[in-house]
């Protein structure tokens, strides 16, 4: 590493390291136990072929520590694709496949894109499961999960777009944005989403409808219009749209992103509610709660909070929902966010974090302790 490129990790990791917060007096961490984290200016490496990243809207990582993203091939500009075009018109560039995936080096170890027809409008939200299959959603209407092998062949569609509509429907989606899997359980878990107002789940292996839930557990959700998010009303009754996220804990509970609320509502698997926690709740733009993950510790002591609107990355303390830390700002830099769509954790708790609009990339934040 040159001196340089070591002065400009230097400087990022004390902008992104993160201030304990003045009004974390809820909170219970000492600050020398919140975890800091440093970005890694140069992951992932650069891409083979003259490929280029659109909108990068899901990102995961497998029981390897392989990090999985997917991104928007067709949201490339003009001016970044005229390598692709016949005959072409500049150097640069062409559209990545749709799914690719790393090493925690940043080396690309795979990608592929649609089979044979099976793919989704818009790309929304990734996993991949114990076994190694890969979940990939959309959140235009009519997009519903699809379940593919680690290598791209297509095996099932979750979902069916069948005409039916609403958040009780036991066979559509309603333009769903992430999903999670319960491995023992044979379970998927999806965020639905940007049209309906719930979590629902479905049997893995044969895609059947299980059971769905709305915000405060109530079983039968309702589509009616909601008024605009107010921080000085009570809390609604209702998930607003999107219900951006799902994420499961190792002692059995369920974390939703109720993005526009600017709230994660937590729930038993069975949907029954257990708390909320409010996160930057004077967010009146596209909402701050858009992912979450948990920390790698058994007790899964924090929860990472990408705000999108806000430009940043919030750590709480995952037994009270008290702020611990806010890093990260609006901006194109290393360690600065545009739109931070989704994040990711790996075993080691270093995170990764995907960009949508016009942030168009992948970071990864190494742990420091």
């Amino acid at each position: 590493m040159t001196v340089r490129a070591a002065l400009l990790i230097a400087i990022l990791s004390v902008s992104a390291a993160g201030a304990v917060l003045p009004n974390a007096a809820n909170a219970q961490a000492k600050p020398e136990t919140i975890p800091r984290f440093e970005p890694q200016p140069f992951w992932p490496k650069p891409l083979p072929e003259n490929w280029i990243l659109g909108q990068v809207s899901g990102i995961a990582v497998d029981r390897n520590d392989h990090i999985w993203m997917v991104h928007r091939p067709a949201t490339l500009l003009d001016d970044e694709k005229g390598a692709q075009k016949v005959p072409p018109e500049t150097k640069c560039c062409k559209a990545a496949p749709a799914v690719l995936k790393f090493d925690t080096d940043g080396n690309l170890l795979a990608s592929w894109g649609p089979a044979s027809g099976n793919w989704v409008k818009n790309e929304h939200g990734i996993h991949v499961d114990a076994a190694g299959n890969v979940w990939v959603g959309g959140n235009n209407d009519g997009d519903q999960i699809l379940q593919f092998s680690p290598d791209g062949k297509f095996i099932q569609q979750v979902g069916k777009d069948d005409g039916t509509k609403g958040s009780n429907s036991t066979t559509r989606l309603g333009r769903p944005a992430h999903m999670t899997t319960d491995d023992a359980a044979s379970e998927i878990y999806v965020a639905d989403g940007y049209g309906n107002r719930r979590i629902v789940v479905f049997d893995t292996k044969t895609g059947a409808y299980k059971r769905h839930w709305g915000a405060g557990g109530t079983k039968t959700p309702h589509d009616d219009k909601l008024p605009a998010y107010s921080p000085a009303a009570a809390s609604s009754p209702s998930f607003h749209n999107p219900v951006h996220c799902v994420r499961l804990s190792h002692d059995g509970l369920v974390y939703v992103c109720d993005r526009t609320n600017n709230r994660i509502q937590v729930f038993r698997k069975d949907g029954s509610y257990v708390k909320e926690f409010k996160v930057a709740p004077e967010t009146l733009q596209n909402g701050a709660v858009w992912d979450l993950v948990l920390s790698e510790d058994p007790q899964q002591r924090f929860i990472f909070v990408a705000d999108g609107a806000n430009g940043q990355v919030i750590t709480i303390e995952r037994e009270n929902g008290g702020a611990l830390t806010q890093w990260g700002r609006h901006g194109r830099q290393p360690g600065q966010f545009k739109w931070v769509h989704n994040i990711a954790i790996d075993s080691k708790g270093n995170l990764y974090t995907a960009e949508v609009g016009f942030g168009r990339r992948v970071q990864k934040f190494r742990r420091v302790e």
